[in-house]
């Protein structure tokens, strides 16, 4: 049903009037990996972010206008059913680290802004992992806990039963565990097909996020692109790629 609702707002996007374009507004979504800075054996050093500089880009965005919001309200916002600053962006931390709990919640938490965790579930056992006491930390302070697969698999290469065990146990999962909706997947990677969409929505999720660079607009709630923070970037770095995307 919820997947129904998906689709009629993307489709309902075509026929609406003018005045709803402010409502219908392109969002940033911000997606970081690790808060820390990259051991030297890193594979992919540019998913690392140094607290320090995690810091100063959540104070540049604070200073410039805007204003963290979590996924669903931007969804319901572009049903009509909710409203957004007039600088609204969201900031997504993919997989599931300690430094979500450790670097990102006391910034946000100092701002009263909320994060959205992309949650692979794996990601609850080992030290370096979030733990469930984390996890149920952020969702005390308002964030949005999002379902990231069980095990991180690239899905366009699982077999059709590999592919709902991931897609949807991932979220019946952790709706068990933490009692929250998961109404967004995260694709592994960024990587999707038509039948990797096919499961999302049949798994009764809402949207989806991808690794495609841009600005989320409703008419692809199912391929969300973001705006990927790496490590090099800093406060130039981000504020350049959200000038880019603006003008």
């Amino acid at each position: 049903m919820k997947a129904l609702v998906a689709l009629a707002l993307a489709a309902a996007v075509l026929a609406l009037p003018a005045e709803a374009g402010n409502r219908l507004r392109p969002v940033p979504i911000l997606m970081y990996h690790v808060l820390s800075p990259p051991p030297a054996n890193a594979a992919y050093p540019e998913l690392y972010v140094a607290p320090a500089a995690f810091r100063a880009e959540v104070a540049w965005l604070a200073v410039h206008g805007y204003r963290a919001v979590t996924l669903q309200r931007v969804f319901d916002a572009w049903r009509g059913a909710a409203t957004l600053p007039p600088k609204p962006v969201v900031l997504t931390f993919d997989d599931g680290y300690l430094s979500d709990v450790r670097t990102a919640l006391p910034v946000l938490r100092a701002r009263h802004w909320p994060g959205v965790l992309n949650l692979e579930v794996a990601n609850l056992k080992p030290v370096w992992g979030i733990r469930p006491p984390g996890v149920r930390r952020l969702l005390a302070a308002g964030w949005e806990l999002d379902a990231h697969t069980l095990t991180h698999p690239d899905l366009t290469t699982v077999d059709a039963a590999r592919l709902r065990e991931e897609v949807t146990g991932s979220r019946t999962a952790i709706r068990r565990m933490f009692h929250v909706p998961v109404n967004f997947f995260c694709y592994p990677a960024g990587r999707y097909d038509a039948a990797v969409i096919a499961a999302v929505q049949q798994a009764g999720y809402l949207g989806a996020t991808t690794t495609n660079y841009g600005l989320a607009r409703p008419r692809g709630l199912y391929t969300l692109a973001r705006v990927r923070v790496s490590g090099s970037d800093g406060v130039k770095g981000l504020a350049a790629k959200l000038a880019a995307l603006s003008s």
